[in-house]
């Protein structure tokens, strides 16, 4: 778990949740930071707390990834800084809840580019570096939602099974040149995730912290997991349907985020 310490790595949507975690995670392991997300002020916030506490650089970039040219200024800020980024958290993402049909195109869109258009693209800038160098690491936020459809959180629930099969091909595919690729897929956490997304609070359910699940999903990627669901009842949860119907696993989730206005 040292393995990070003196290097830099880039973590998107560091301002809050499971991304601040994980920023504070790898400062304490000596990791220097890139950190972006779109609200500045939290990120200086952050980045004065991990410096006086850990002694680490710390680098912000303050950008909306849902913007399809933020990716490229991103990495050519660190080009430009001359930071190699052995570590890639991509992080940033957010979901929307209700009725598919009656939400908004535009938001729908912009969820599509940051939990799957941008994290393809962020990683294909900074994975060749770390194929040339022969080592580096890539986690990937993913969700228990990953493993299911999830009725109205149908796109949300799209965007991180992208992710998460996306992270378990990847990771084969640069194994042998020394590239650690993980899928972090936790459950309900403590963020405000589902503010933002606008769920009411039956839906959430028993709630992790986001500084357990950051912990989590760095040591299943310094073992070397492609994947890993945090909490024995998420685990169970996610496995468990398979046995079942997909439909009759589809239909369970839909009562359980049913909308009050629709019953």
């Amino acid at each position: 778990m040292n393995t990070w310490q003196g290097k830099w790595a880039l973590v998107t949507g560091a301002s809050a949740g499971i991304g601040r975690a994980l920023a504070g995670r790898l400062a304490a392991r000596g990791a220097n930071l890139v950190l972006t997300a779109r609200r500045r002020e939290r990120l200086e916030q952050l980045a004065g707390e991990l410096r006086s506490k850990q002694g680490v650089e710390v680098e912000l970039f303050a950008a909306d990834l849902a913007r399809p040219g933020a990716p490229d200024e991103l990495f050519a800020f660190t080009r430009e800084k001359g930071i190699p980024v052995e570590f890639l958290v991509n992080n940033a993402g957010f979901g929307a809840y209700g009725e598919f049909f009656k939400m908004d195109l535009a938001r729908q869109l912009e969820m599509v580019q940051v939990n799957i258009a941008a994290v393809l693209h962020l990683t294909h800038l900074y994975l060749p570096a770390m194929i040339e160098r022969r080592r580096g690491d890539i986690l990937i936020v993913a969700s228990t939602a990953a493993f299911q459809g999830v009725p109205y959180i149908a796109t949300y629930a799209a965007t991180k099974a992208f992710d998460l099969l996306f992270a378990e091909a990847l990771a084969e595919e640069v194994r042998r040149f020394g590239v650690r690729v993980c899928a972090l897929c936790p459950g309900s956490t403590v963020s405000e995730f589902h503010q933002v997304a606008g769920q009411p609070d039956r839906t959430r359910g028993r709630q992790e912290s986001a500084e357990k699940v950051a912990e989590v999903g760095l040591r299943a990627l310094a073992r070397g997991k492609s994947y890993v669901i945090t909490g024995l009842g998420n685990y169970l949860g996610a496995h468990g349907q398979r046995l079942a119907p997909r439909r009759l696993v589809t239909r369970v989730a839909a009562k359980m985020f049913e909308p009050a206005e629709t019953r």
